[in-house]
């Protein structure tokens, strides 16, 4: 596409598809971003369609996957300063933590009861999804959610109050053998 013939569609459309951006977005800033990237993938992409009079279509379709494609994850996955969920976060004392290792983990997930370990186990250790892990239990959705998070909860407690830590062998340094 020549750029002139680039520039007319500029004109032709970015008001239209502006207010449509900002429909979406609700932000200038946001509808000003997605009409620029909706123009840019033209610019890539545009030559690849075979009928123009269908470039306003393809512009304001484009326009509304990339909203979907920022926005969307953006909602589902909102940015949140950790200074802001301190009091969220779970307390974990520092030296459990550096106790603790896969051998441990390990040990504390097999007192689980089955009922969580399954899940747990399926979720972590094996990347199932939840609807292959009701299929495998053949359990609804729903309960192996709930499962999941009661089986975390009881895993993080057993973890943290060092019930599933092994006792911890002392050797002292100095040892009858190497005494003189």
């Amino acid at each position: 596409m020549n750029p002139e013939s680039f520039q007319q569609l500029v004109d032709q459309h970015y008001a239209a598809l502006y207010r449509f951006g900002l429909s979406l977005a609700g932000r200038t800033e946001a509808a000003a971003d997605l009409v620029q990237q909706t123009y840019y993938l033209w610019a890539e992409k545009g030559h690849q369609l075979r009928d123009e009079t269908k470039a306003k279509s393809w512009l304001f379709t484009t326009l509304y996957r990339e909203y979907l494609a920022t926005y969307r994850r953006a909602t589902r996955f909102p940015h949140v300063e950790l200074d802001d969920t301190n009091a969220e976060m779970p307390v974990v004392e520092p030296a459990v933590l550096s106790e603790l290792d896969g051998g441990t983990v390990m040990e504390a997930l097999k007192m689980l009861p089955e009922v969580f370990r399954a899940p747990v186990t399926l979720f972590y250790l094996q990347d199932l999804s939840y609807k292959e892990i009701a299929d495998v239990l053949d359990v609804p959705i729903g309960t192996v959610m709930s499962r999941l998070a009661r089986g975390k909860e009881q895993l993080r407690r057993l973890l943290t109050d060092g019930s599933a830590l092994p006792a911890k062998k002392v050797i002292p340094f100095n040892d009858a053998k190497g005494a003189a």
